[in-house]
């Protein structure tokens, strides 16, 4: 993607963010899109398959901060909406003097040179190794796994080098041409009343300081194809719902012998039907009847791997209260257990038979206690 391109597509408006959209609104927004345009979703349809790749640019530039700050600056700079000269836009850009004005006196080579690749001065660097583009994915996995770590296949859609030019854009049996108009540095000068120059990408290779004379049919010259594989993803050991995991060189493979990107894995965690998690504790609510929390019993508790572990509830043990069993829990990165928080909950019978109801009965006018609201509608007056 040119440096033209990049200022005048409003990223905000494709993703239906704000300019001012705080980092997880951006992140929900593309997640949103992405899943709705996503090429797997919609097969045999061109315009989805667009409307992803557009998003995902947005994404790349507004997800990160160094390149999110810098294009807002450059949009401050030259002006929403900006047009390059010659790029069509009937006019509805700001003109030269316009840009002069809004830059005032700032020195131009300083503002642009981290927009254009360091104009004229880095010039020569358009066509050097350009790094790949990130790319994002999710997966779903147990609670289990989420606790234990563990090894899930995923497939992640991304951009590769045509396998038909096998990336230079030209058709089989041809190969690019240097540009006449740049001499092959991608940029070309623009003055203005003989005080300012800038550099910007050149108009007639966009940038690559090559021109293909005779296209790749598969790819129109771009170059670039789009690759589905799945890969092995290792999920590591306590990782949380939700979590996003960077995999370093997992991304989209680069240009010209540029480095790979990077891939960032979101992760969701199906729930446990009995156990929860508590940063490295795990925990599990347990019942028991009124008669083993009030006169103390030793129960047997489950832990995530199935056996039983062996439990003293105190006498006298009010519903709600939580014990420790050590070294039960959920192991950390470096291989040291958590805990086990066992949660006990006192049932009540929902029905007793008549001996039962009399014994009770008989308990209740033999433990004696008085009111136990007492002190509530004390203290609440």
């Amino acid at each position: 993607m040119s440096t033209k391109d990049w200022l005048e597509k409003d990223y905000y408006k494709i993703l239906g963010v704000s300019s001012d959209a705080k980092p997880e609104e951006i992140k929900k927004a593309f997640r949103k899109l992405a899943r709705e345009n996503h090429p797997d979703a919609n097969q045999h349809n061109p315009e989805a398959e667009r409307k992803f790749k557009e998003i995902s640019e947005a994404n790349d530039v507004l997800s990160d901060p160094a390149k999110r700050k810098e294009y807002d600056e450059a949009r401050r700079l030259l002006g929403v909406g900006f047009r390059f000269p010659g790029s069509g836009s009937g006019g509805g850009g700001p003109s030269m003097d316009d840009l002069f004005r809004n830059v005032g006196d700032s020195n131009l080579g300083d503002i642009f040179g981290g927009l254009f690749g360091g104009g004229g001065r880095r010039a020569s660097q358009a066509r050097g190794p350009r790094r790949g583009h990130d790319i994002e994915g999710e997966v779903t996995i147990d609670f289990v796994q989420a606790v234990e770590g563990a090894t899930v296949s995923m497939q992640t859609v991304s951009e590769t080098a045509c396998p038909t030019c096998h990336g230079t854009g030209a058709r089989p049996g041809t190969a690019p041409q240097v540009c006449r108009a740049c001499q092959g540095s991608g940029m070309q000068t623009s003055t203005s009343g003989g005080m300012f120059s800038i550099s910007e990408p050149c108009e007639v290779c966009h940038g690559r300081g090559l021109v293909i004379e005779d296209p790749c049919p598969t790819c129109g010259g771009s170059g670039r194809g789009r690759s589905t594989r799945t890969m092995q993803v290792r999920i590591p050991v306590g990782v949380t719902d939700g979590q996003r995991i960077r995999l370093t060189g997992k991304g989209s493979p680069g240009e010209n012998s540029g480095a790979a990107g990077d891939l960032y894995v979101t992760v969701h965690v199906r729930p446990h039907p009995v156990f929860a998690r508590k940063g490295k504790q795990l925990t599990v609510k347990v019942p028991v009847t009124f008669a083993e929390a009030a006169l103390g019993a030793e129960i047997d508790v489950p832990t995530l791997g199935g056996q039983k572990v062996r439990l003293r509830i105190p006498a006298g043990t009010p519903s709600g209260r939580t014990l420790r069993v050590r070294g039960k829990g959920a192991p950390t990165a470096k291989g040291e257990p958590g805990d086990l928080l066992v949660t006990v909950e006192v049932e009540v019978p929902k029905a007793l038979n008549s001996e039962a109801s009399d014994a009770l009965r008989a308990y209740a006018e033999l433990a004696g206690g008085g009111d136990p609201r007492a002190k509530l509608f004390e203290d609440a007056r």
